[in-house]
């Protein structure tokens, strides 16, 4: 899943619950459940796609592990308990959803890094780095690739809807 699969889902969850638990809104920021939404592809496709590509190879290290989740989680609870500060805990609610929209249960030595050792999975592709972007753009402009990212429309049908919406109840005058 891509950039406008994970922040449409992930906050189309988070709108959808909330209308069935409204006290969901004051317990969660959506602006850092977003960024939390992209947070783990923001560490890792940098990292192990074009910075350490030769190393790596994997566009999924650190931010896809369950540990990297977890310790945010910790520092949310922390930063909750001294200043009832909810940043942290939504950045870890949209990491958190992250991994399960990536299906990251599916890889193991991934998603439970390190209980099954040190090493990440390699990708098996002929090109790294500054070629695997090119390579993605390239991609993003045949039917096959539109096809096959079916997430990344869904995520985009949901965003324009959460806007269509937050606008008519900014413009309203009503209080989100």
């Amino acid at each position: 899943m891509l950039l406008f699969g994970h922040l449409g889902i992930t906050l189309g969850i988070f709108f959808g619950l909330a209308i069935f638990v409204p006290r969901l809104r004051t317990v969660i920021d959506p602006r850092y459940l977003a960024i939390g939404a992209i947070l783990p592809d923001l560490i890792d496709k940098p990292i192990g796609e074009v910075i350490f590509a030769s190393t790596f190879a994997n566009g999924r290290i650190i931010g896809h592990t369950l540990l990297f989740s977890f310790l945010l989680f910790l520092i949310g609870l922390y930063t909750y308990e001294r200043r009832r500060d909810i940043r942290f805990l939504s950045l870890c609610s949209g990491s958190f959803l992250h991994l399960f929209e990536d299906q990251m249960g599916w890889y193991p030595q991934t998603f439970f890094w390190p209980l099954f050792g040190w090493d990440f999975p390699r990708d098996s592709r002929d090109y790294i780095g500054v070629e695997h972007l090119i390579q993605m753009l390239v991609d993003s402009f045949h039917l096959e690739f539109l096809q096959s990212h079916i997430t990344e429309i869904l995520g985009i049908s949901i965003g324009f809807i959460l806007a269509f919406y937050l606008s008519k109840r900014f413009i309203g005058g009503e209080e989100l």
